[in-house]
């Protein structure tokens, strides 16, 4: 199958060189100048991914980002946000916005298309697990839905893999740098702070279930999913 890949960025330089060398690994590639070409292009059809330049003429890649996983046809559609905005903040704020990879500019097309790769594989449905139900919540990847009884919960994202990850390993400590790896992606490199920030969410989204105490810190240590009462 050639997956279909839009390429969204200003420069031609840019469209023409991934566009030789995403067609080269066997991708079908449409290039688009500004969002708005491409929002014209989504409503024939969704690409298997995007690749998108922070700042667009018009509404900006990040604000693409966010529009895109606001609606629900394109809420897990795989991003990866190219900029030449490179400094920890602006990762962050991508990332937190909704992208799934960063890829500084430069280009590699070698590292591009491998980053590419990566996050096709990590959203590919065959082979998923079944729903998962530990501690009164019951997680579904196929709906990316978690409940709790009857009342279902609302998790961004970034918390439904962090939840999904702690309860496939109840019991089990993970470092901060481990969670950065098994949920981010060992390619992205964040500050380990993200991860509290975000173990900060979690709670947050249990909390109306009472379970948030499930996500346990482990001081030194790390964090885990605690199923019973423990020390």
């Amino acid at each position: 199958m050639s997956f279909n890949i839009f390429v969204i960025d200003s420069d031609p330089a840019v469209q023409q060189l991934l566009a030789q060398n995403l067609g080269q690994a066997g991708y079908t590639v449409q290039c688009f100048g500004d969002a708005l070409s491409a929002l014209d292009a989504l409503q024939r059809g969704l690409p298997e991914a995007v690749l998108l330049e922070w700042d667009l003429p018009g509404l900006s890649g990040l604000g693409l980002v966010r529009r895109w996983r606001a609606a629900a046809a394109t809420s897990e559609l795989p991003i990866l946000m190219l900029s030449s905005r490179c400094a920890e903040q602006d990762k962050v704020l991508a990332l937190e916005s909704g992208a799934d990879d960063f890829i500084c500019k430069p280009l590699g097309p070698r590292e591009t298309i491998a980053r590419l790769h990566a996050v096709l594989r990590r959203r590919r449905p065959s082979g998923m697990p079944g729903a998962l139900q530990v501690a009164g919540l019951r997680l579904d990847p196929h709906t990316l839905s978690v409940t709790a009884g009857d009342r279902q919960l609302n998790l961004g994202r970034v918390e439904f893999r962090l939840l999904n990850y702690l309860m496939h390993h109840p019991g089990r400590v993970h470092s901060r740098a481990q969670l950065l790896d098994q949920v981010w992606g060992s390619h992205v490199f964040l500050d380990e702070r993200t991860v509290d920030a975000h173990v900060g969410r979690l709670r947050s989204a249990l909390q109306p279930s009472g379970l948030q105490d499930a996500i346990q810190t482990v001081r030194g240590s790390g964090y885990r999913f605690q199923s019973g009462s423990a020390c």
